[in-house]
């Protein structure tokens, strides 16, 4: 995690003094680097996200790392909210089955993020720019998170598997407008769209994580984003039938030239069987 100081630089791109926080975040901010500083468990913690991208707006939340010593770590983490009451009397307080991770709601509305790490292992608190708010132990110095990037050979396995799941949940979707259920078609139609998000992203940047919607609009360009416009539909039979069939093609769109690359087998068979089972169907009720 120790670059270079030009590197470092531009993982710093934002200190204390040059950013604007959003209604009582400072506050927020300042009594997190207080509890960090007074409690002896931790050696360090630093803000990042969008405060420190110097992307913030009214709908931001804040995002911290903390590093903890190796030996008070897991008691820690087994009380993180006697912690996270130090920063307001949570009216949400919860880790979604993540024990390194906190996601708080403050009365205010005012939401956190918390990712726990220790002093061993802490390279996952972060990712991209950040302040350092304490550092007891000057652990911090010279460091860029990087986050965690997917091997080749994961992404060509997911690529894969997303090239061929896609023609599973395409069953679905027939199989619910065949039989007039279109509440489960609506929501099937949503999961081959999350395939094609998938795929878009790593048509953009094949290192990209499979994370379907988040931060989308950020990650793909204006003309990949308008290409998804011919998906959505209304609870109308016809029109979901008809977003079906331009989700098949921009699939083929993304899908083809992403496996030819990456050296996987496109499924030439399994798309005739099943978008012609699609077709049918849309030859019977629509004519």
């Amino acid at each position: 995690m120790r670059v270079s100081d030009e590197s470092n630089k531009r993982h710093h791109a934002m200190d204390m003094q040059s950013i604007h926080f959003q209604s009582n975040h400072k506050a927020v901010v300042d009594r997190f680097t207080a509890a960090c500083q007074a409690d002896r468990r931790v050696v360090a913690s630093a803000l990042g996200g969008s405060y420190a991208r110097g992307t913030t707006d009214e709908h931001s939340d804040i995002d911290f790392g903390l590093v903890t010593t190796d030996e008070d770590h897991d008691e820690f983490r087994e009380t993180i909210d006697e912690f996270a009451r130090l920063l307001g009397e949570p009216a949400f307080l919860e880790n979604f089955d993540n024990p390194m991770f906190a996601f708080i709601i403050l009365p205010d509305g005012t939401e956190i993020e918390i990712s726990l790490g220790r002093e061993s292992q802490f390279d996952q608190i972060q990712y991209g720019p950040y302040v350092t708010l304490v550092d007891k132990k000057g652990i911090l110095d010279g460091v860029v998170f990087t986050g965690r990037q997917p091997s080749q050979a994961e992404q060509v396995e997911t690529l894969r598997r997303q090239v061929y799941w896609f023609w599973h949940d395409l069953s679905h979707f027939t199989k619910a407008m065949g039989r007039g259920q279109l509440l489960w078609a609506g929501g099937q139609l949503e999961v081959l769209r999350q395939i094609c998000v998938n795929l878009a992203r790593m048509s953009q940047d094949f290192s990209a994580k499979a994370i379907a919607y988040e931060k989308v609009d950020e990650a793909l360009s204006e003309q990949q984003l308008l290409s998804f416009q011919p998906t959505f539909s209304t609870m109308e039979e016809g029109e979901l039938l008809r977003a079906g069939l331009a989700t098949i093609q921009l699939y083929r769109n993304l899908a083809v030239p992403l496996a030819e690359e990456h050296g996987i087998v496109y499924p030439d068979s399994l798309d005739r069987a099943m978008s012609g089972r699609l077709e049918h169907l849309v030859s019977q009720k629509l004519g």
